[in-house]
């Protein structure tokens, strides 16, 4: 009784939190006028199919590649720099150590809005601000390099130090045992983090708003502003809009969703 009490919990939980995902594709199927409909319709009575008039309309396949080129730059930045990081964190123990994994944490409890403004000031007096694509990529960089360094540790923290030591005694180095048997053992670890790092970077607004000042060069965050106006606001258009965007994100979440909760679990019970 107990187990279909918390079951029928759990669904309830699940549909108030996908609710508004629903409404967002209902929104966007819906005419303008059964928008604002009082009592509000759950089904359209007039389906409307905007999705490739939007597309056209806004140029969001110039939006979408802007934000495609942030988010894999960011990636692969953060999987460079953060990788080894993790991988220091993982295995030193000392004061120090738990000194620098505190100020990473401390790191990432900063948000964007609080940052954007030194950022902007520094990025300007150096120049960068003549390539925004650049300067973006590394506000967000060291924005998202505190979780990756966190959850790419705890992977790290899953592999036995016994393998690595095993290797050191054979005669490798500390950084071929670290790229020879570390790394392989970790990269689904580090994969799902990647993916993680991604989708986090793809949706990066408050940089790319502030940084880029170049219209062809916004992301597809930054596009939805182009239904907003003065007076009045697009809302079917915001909705189809935002469907076409989440979409593929929904889909990439669904096809990787037990790599994702086994890598944000690794090294729990450790």
């Amino acid at each position: 009784m107990k187990r279909y009490v918390l079951l029928i919990l759990g669904l309830a939980m699940t549909a108030i939190y996908l609710f508004p995902l629903y409404w967002m594709y209902l929104t966007a199927l819906k005419s303008s006028t059964e928008i604002f409909q009082y009592p509000p319709t759950f089904w359209p009575s007039d389906t409307q199919w905007n999705f490739l008039e939007v597309w056209k309309s806004r140029d969001m396949g110039r939006y979408i590649w802007n934000s495609l080129l942030i988010a894999t730059g960011v990636t692969i930045l953060a999987t460079t720099l953060g990788t080894g990081c993790a991988y220091v964190l993982s295995r030193v123990r000392n004061v120090w150590i738990e000194i620098a994994l505190f100020a990473i944490l401390m790191m990432q409890v900063l948000p964007s809005s609080l940052m954007v403004t030194p950022i902007f000031v520094m990025f300007n007096q150096i120049g960068l601000l003549a390539s925004p694509r650049i300067a973006v990529i590394l506000a967000q960089t060291a924005k998202v390099l505190p979780l990756y360094i966190v959850l790419c540790r705890a992977t790290f923290v899953q592999v036995p130090r016994e393998l690595e030591e095993a290797a050191l005694v054979d005669g490798s180095s500390r950084i071929g045992a670290f790229f020879h048997i570390m790394l392989p053992l970790a990269r689904n670890g580090i994969l799902v983090t990647s993916v993680l790092i991604f989708l986090q970077s793809f949706g990066e607004y408050v940089y790319a708003r502030s940084l880029i000042a170049k219209n062809e060069l916004q992301t597809a965050t930054v596009g939805l502003q182009t239904f907003m106006g003065p007076n009045a606001n697009d809302w079917n258009g915001i909705m189809t809009y935002a469907a076409i965007y989440v979409t593929p994100i929904l889909i990439v979440f669904m096809l990787l969703q037990r790599r994702i909760v086994s890598g944000l679990t690794a090294g729990a019970l450790k």
